[in-house]
């Protein structure tokens, strides 16, 4: 089955506040209650899975944020069906009448009933065959988030740098190993290094996000970078040469045209960010900015006045 659009799924915006989602969901999962839907009773019970899967997801702050940011397949693919109901309190479902006959058809040991989670469970998949998967183990613990700060001389050339963070009341430190071409924003995940399970599972994982360090001469679009160099009106004219710095250490030498215009970028091809594949790279540009003097000298002026005559 495709990945699913959670905020299309309860029939809410993305910037709806949790008192609407959930009471989209409350209408939903009235609408769609296998106990009680009307005419086909199975696809009641897939729409009533898929809206309690979205109402988990979007009930809770951090999930959400995950869904926003890296889009329902990417979602899919970093949490599987037991992260999603982690911490979903199922009650929500006893509140709305759900039996427990139908309860544990639909989600299995995903929870435990008004009882809470079960130390075992069985993981619903949407097209299976089957109601059910086999027999998981226990649920494992849960993750951590962690931020690290990374310039771009990091992001460009890779590095391998020490995270300190709390783990089950501990002071904790890891080693985490970041390739060339990793931009900022991007979430690393450290294995096992989550807290541990309640129940004798696996450990939760922890994840990094990076946080751009702000360079004092360079910013950062995607791979690509911009440094700004200034030059005077005459020099635009008449043209000129700059020097600009790039991120290996070398320094360059661009040839200005003569008329040239104010904010004209110019491409230094492949000097820019490492892609992740490590085989291209982004480019630099350099924005030629024109400086138009603010206090001009008396023989300036007079000089100007006699070029604007010339039609300049």
């Amino acid at each position: 089955m495709a990945d699913m659009d959670y905020y299309k799924t309860l029939g809410v915006s993305r910037d709806a506040s949790p008192e609407e989602i959930k009471k989209a969901y409350r209408k939903l999962a009235l609408k769609n209650h296998p106990d009680k839907a009307k005419g086909d009773k199975k696809q009641a019970e897939e729409n009533f899975k898929k809206i309690s899967e979205a109402y988990a997801v979007l009930s809770n702050p951090e999930k959400r944020q995950e869904f926003d940011q890296y889009g329902a397949q990417g979602f899919r693919a970093k949490f599987s069906q037991e992260d999603i109901f982690r911490g979903f309190n199922f009650n929500d479902l006893h509140d709305l009448g759900v039996s427990d006959n139908i309860f544990s058809r639909l989600f299995g040991g995903l929870g435990g009933g008004r009882g809470g989670p079960r130390s075992r469970s069985r993981v619903f998949r949407y097209g299976d065959s089957e109601d059910f998967a086999a027999q998981a183990q226990p649920l494992k613990g849960e993750d951590l988030q962690a931020e690290m700060p990374i310039t771009l001389h990091e992001v460009a050339f890779g590095v391998e740098k020490i995270l300190t963070f709390s783990r089950n009341g501990q002071t904790e430190k890891v080693s985490v190993k970041i390739p060339p071409g990793t931009l900022p924003g991007k979430k690393l995940r450290v294995a096992g290094k989550g807290r541990t399970s309640p129940q004798g599972g696996a450990s939760g994982d922890l994840y990094v996000k990076l946080r751009e360090v702000e360079h004092p001469v360079f910013k950062r679009e995607g791979n690509d970078l911009y440094v700004d160099r200034r030059i005077r009106v005459t020099e635009a004219a008449l043209g000129t040469k700059v020097t600009v710095p790039t991120l290996d250490g070398k320094t360059m030498s661009l040839k200005v045209p003569a008329g040239t215009q104010s904010h004209t970028k110019m491409r230094l091809k492949n000097y820019g960010l490492p892609h992740p594949n490590g085989k291209t790279r982004g480019d630099q540009f350099v924005r030629i900015i024109v400086e138009t003097p603010a206090n001009l000298s008396k023989k300036q002026k007079t000089i100007i006045e006699e070029l604007a005559k010339e039609g300049l």
